[in-house]
């Protein structure tokens, strides 16, 4: 009986070593032409991902785009056409750890970091003089709270912002509500090296369906395009540290709340009701309570945490309807 034991495992140890070793999945043609169609620009060492379209003629004004977590910048990739027609300028950045930039590890990911790269970006472009207009989701919603403050209290004048729209992100700590993986990951330990490792194609799409809708879901071929920008660079095995945005943002609500409640500039929320990440009605009721004096534009009642992907006409009007009301 020993022996047969010894024998599964000796069977067992290569073929689990050779599970966690799969290279990522080939670019879809339409990811292949998401990446061909940007270029990169190097930060303290590390090679950052972007996109740079030019738009609209007869128009000087430039949108920067911030995706979420834990995908990339094609996010934006079903309301990118229509920005350009109204933007001279439609920029949008992978952050360091995801989509097709750097992902080292070692590495203390930080929101800091990632507003810092930004600002890297638009210098790097000759933007960091031009006021920008930021759009933001999830995860970006806080690196763009952090570029907020930076601009008002800081006015270090590396990001001019004429205006910010936010979209189904953590913005207060006390009604976001992270998934149950994602809490096991932010708290290290044991488990994060072994989940990342163990995470593929299927438990991935399973988790991020989860967030959509459910008349609303992702095609296949987007649920692979999602998971191929991960694994590129295995993005997988960073998640665990990435996550320490979550504890983040409760270390520095004051600062990065306080920068939307004293802010100047135009103020927006585009919201899909069905969120289960930051759900509705707590998390609208407490925005509205909040920040009084920000217009919000709140999409049908299937419409969840991807809203751009979701209902991309409707977040592209509701966008333009902002924009073009100052």
């Amino acid at each position: 009986m020993r022996e047969w034991w010894i024998q599964v495992g000796l069977l067992t140890v290569p073929l689990i070593a050779v599970y966690l070793h799969i290279p990522p999945p080939k670019l879809s043609p339409a990811l292949h032409s998401w990446r061909t169609s940007g270029k990169y620009f190097t930060y303290k060492k590390q090679n950052i991902f972007y996109r740079d379209s030019s738009g609209a003629i007869g128009s000087s004004d430039v949108v920067v785009l911030l995706h979420g977590f834990p995908t990339s910048s094609y996010d934006w990739c079903k309301i990118w056409e229509g920005l350009t027609e109204r933007f001279h300028r439609v920029v949008a950045l992978d952050f360091i750890g995801f989509g097709f930039s750097d992902k080292p590890r070692p590495h203390r990911y930080s929101i800091f970091e990632q507003a810092s790269i930004v600002e890297g970006l638009l210098s790097h472009l000759g933007l960091q003089n031009q006021r920008v207009n930021l759009l933001s989701h999830d995860y970006g919603d806080t690196v763009a709270q952090e570029l907020l403050h930076r601009y008002e209290h800081n006015k270090t004048g590396r990001v001019l912002i004429n205006s910010l729209c936010l979209s189904n992100g953590g913005i207060f700590p006390e009604t976001h509500y992270p998934r149950f993986i994602q809490k096991i990951l932010k708290d290290g330990g044991l488990l994060s090296p072994i989940i990342t490792r163990l995470a593929n194609y299927y438990f991935f799409a399973r988790g991020i369906g989860a967030v959509f809708g459910p008349y609303t879901q992702p095609s296949e071929a987007e649920y692979w395009d999602m998971w191929t920008a991960v694994r590129t660079n295995d993005g997988n095995l960073v998640f665990d540290s990435i996550l320490q945005f979550i504890n983040q943002r409760k270390q520095h609500r004051d600062r990065w709340v306080g920068a939307l409640k004293s802010t100047s500039v135009p103020l927006h929320l585009i919201y899909g009701p069905l969120d289960p990440v930051n759900p509705h009605p707590e998390f609208l009721q407490l925005y509205k309570q909040e920040l009084p004096m920000s217009t919000v534009s709140v999409l049908d009642d299937h419409i969840s945490h991807y809203p751009q992907l979701e209902d991309p006409m409707g977040f592209l009007n509701a966008y333009l309807n902002f924009i073009n009301s100052f």
